[in-house]
């Protein structure tokens, strides 16, 4: 189901109300059991409250649950790996996300776990072979042009190129402080 099915945006002045500090976005099988891992446990030990893909209950609606959680969370951190355009379902999650933070204000924050910002701005590299393999969904035509219009927008919001930062050594204290 869409998520402007479930979800409707309002220009009332109601402040939302946050049920989670930080939605993560990452590739399950490109980072879950490293980097966005130990993202996700130095973020709750610093008290922050943080919705990972894990939190769904068994018996839940998975991809309505992630929505769910997406609309109830005051920032979005998105980890782009080099697997992460490879899978649709991140791809839709991440145009949910930049409509969040066009229309609700929410914050997102990007970080490039051993990719370019470059290859997810223009898709290039991993990120450009992906889209390679989707070309053959013609039917899909505006989808595709939502999610490369979506990774543009976000590969041009202020993040962290991991490369780039402490000559490529991460330490999650640097992270995010929430005020």
């Amino acid at each position: 189901m869409a998520a402007s099915n479930v979800f409707s945006y309002s220009s009332s002045s109601s402040k939302p109300r946050w049920n989670h500090d930080v939605f993560l976005s990452f590739r399950g099988e490109d980072t879950r059991k490293n980097f966005t891992d130990h993202l996700y446990t130095s973020l709750i030990n610093a008290g922050i409250s943080t919705f990972r893909d894990n939190d769904i209950s068994r018996g839940e609606n998975i991809s309505l649950e992630l929505l769910k959680a997406i609309h109830e969370s005051r920032i979005s951190i998105i980890v782009f790996s080099k697997g992460y355009a490879s899978s649709r379902w991140c791809l839709a999650e991440l145009t949910e996300i930049i409509k969040c933070k066009n229309m609700i204000g929410q914050i997102v924050i990007p970080i490039f776990y051993d990719v370019d910002p470059s290859d997810v701005r223009k898709q290039t590299g991993s990120f450009g072979e992906a889209f390679d393999r989707y070309k053959e969904f013609k039917e899909e035509i505006d989808k595709l042009k939502e999610w490369r219009g979506a990774l543009m927008e976000a590969a041009e919001l202020d993040g962290w190129d991991l490369q780039n930062v402490a000559n490529g050594y991460f330490s999650l204290n640097f992270i995010i402080k929430i005020s």
